[in-house]
């Protein structure tokens, strides 16, 4: 999540078998200069986050595969407090859904902070495909049918009015926002059930919720347990480390994806790195690598709410750098494929084996670059979605869809500045297999 919170923190502390080929290509451990450069093929109109733009901020990317008809297949995308966007395959707006007005005058508003999508969710009227959001300004999920034929749009609001916060006990936590964060959903293969893991801002907390559909048509959830990640750690000299925070905040966890095959949960702890561990929140959570700014001491200066680094003491990782955020799954048939991570601090994207079995492994990354000077490089990405299955005409061999933190296209904001713009952008899925020069 790109708040003021984290970007500065990130500024002070950072100073098939085609896909198996190209991976060959990426050198472990190196640097984001060496690292193969693809580009967008497309972009969304951006979105502003101001009051004319309506708090509009770009976050987060889930894709729907339409399996009658794959060429108008959708994009589920989160905006903040300008609530979802619905785009088609050309990037152009197919629906924009408002985020619920605060209960109260003085009562945070609702902010859509990440997406996922559930195929054939057992509902009262019959099995349907949904999208599911954080509503992190409510505490809140939010369940959405997806209908291409609906006239005025694929999406319907299918939420439990009587869904409960799913962290706060009333309003007044509420109002705090230490609210619902990240999100990744799964359908356990053994049960049948499908269920929510939700992270909480600001704590290390990770829920498990079982998505319920109620009688009258509608879906909510229970909470099944929790888990709670470290916030302190032991270094091998000795000391124990916590990334430097505002005082009373605690590592969180936002960029969050379920492999299904193996019902593994994969976390990103965004100043510590990425976990891995079971999607029922059982057993030890493994860390399976960290930022680069791992270990590195920290003293937070109240009057100018920044942390001032001290030595490195080397521990961190080599590959990402604060904060690691957006994961996704390329998923290949036969059970292989990768983890992507977006390593948020250095602009690049991480690649890492699918394979517990592998460790893991680092298998390299790319970046996403300028394709014009209109359509411009990727940077601070949020958010990531990959989906490898032919998409019609348009994306036969799959597409990424990645959030971009910084529109580089200068709008005046009639003040002297520019206007704060983000935006997705869509990436042909074999343009990154193709990025090895086959």
């Amino acid at each position: 999540m790109r708040t003021h919170r984290t970007t500065r923190r990130a500024t002070v502390l950072a100073s098939g078998t085609a896909l198996i080929t190209l991976l060959a290509a990426f050198p472990a451990g190196a640097g984001a200069s060496d690292l193969p450069v693809v580009t967008a093929t497309s972009e969304t109109a951006a979105l502003y986050d101001d009051e004319a733009g309506g708090n509009a901020d770009a976050d987060d990317p889930a894709i729907w595969r339409n399996a009658a008809d794959p060429g108008r297949s959708l994009v589920v995308a989160t905006a903040k407090e300008g609530g979802l966007r619905v785009y088609d395959l050309d990037a152009r707006l197919a629906q924009s859904l408002a985020a619920p007005k605060p209960p109260a005058e003085d009562d945070a508003p609702g902010r859509f902070n990440n997406v996922d999508l559930v195929s054939g969710l057992p509902t009262s009227s019959g099995r349907a495909d949904v999208a599911v959001v954080t509503d992190r300004g409510n505490d809140r999920l939010r369940i959405y049918r997806i209908d291409p034929s609906r006239p005025g749009g694929p999406l319907t609001d299918i939420t439990d009015p009587s869904a409960a916060p799913v962290f706060s006990a009333d309003q007044a936590e509420i109002n705090d926002q230490r609210t619902a964060y990240g999100l990744a959903t799964w359908k356990d293969k053994a049960t049948g059930r499908t269920y929510a893991l939700v992270s909480r801002r600001e704590r290390t907390r990770l829920a498990l919720l079982e998505l319920v559909p109620t009688a009258g048509g509608t879906v909510g959830y229970r909470e099944v347990r929790t888990l709670d990640l470290p916030s302190s750690f032991r270094l091998p000299n000795g000391t124990t480390w916590s990334p430097c925070a505002e005082p009373g905040e605690l590592p969180q966890v936002e960029g969050m994806v379920v492999d299904p095959a193996t019902g593994t949960l994969y976390a990103g702890q965004e100043d510590i790195g990425i976990w891995r561990l079971r999607a029922d929140l059982t057993g030890k959570p493994v860390l399976v690598d960290k930022v680069k700014e791992y270990g590195v001491p920290g003293t937070y200066d109240e009057e100018t709410e920044e942390c001032t680094p001290g030595a490195d003491p080397g521990f961190g990782g080599k590959r990402l750098s604060a904060d690691v955020e957006g994961l996704t799954l390329y998923q290949e048939s036969d059970g292989d494929g990768y983890l992507l991570a977006s390593s948020q601090g250095d602009n690049t994207f991480a690649l890492y084996d699918r394979e517990v079995s592998e460790g893991n492994e680092y298998e390299g990354g790319f970046r996403v670059g300028a394709a014009s000077e209109a359509l411009d490089s990727v940077e601070e990405c949020d958010g990531a979605a990959i989906l490898n299955a032919p998409l019609g005409a348009r994306y036969p061999r799959g597409l990424l869809v990645v959030q971009d933190g910084q529109e580089t296209l200068a709008v005046p904001d009639g003040e002297g500045g520019t206007r704060t713009a983000t935006g997705f952008k869509f990436v042909d899925l074999g343009d990154v297999v193709d990025a090895a020069d086959m």
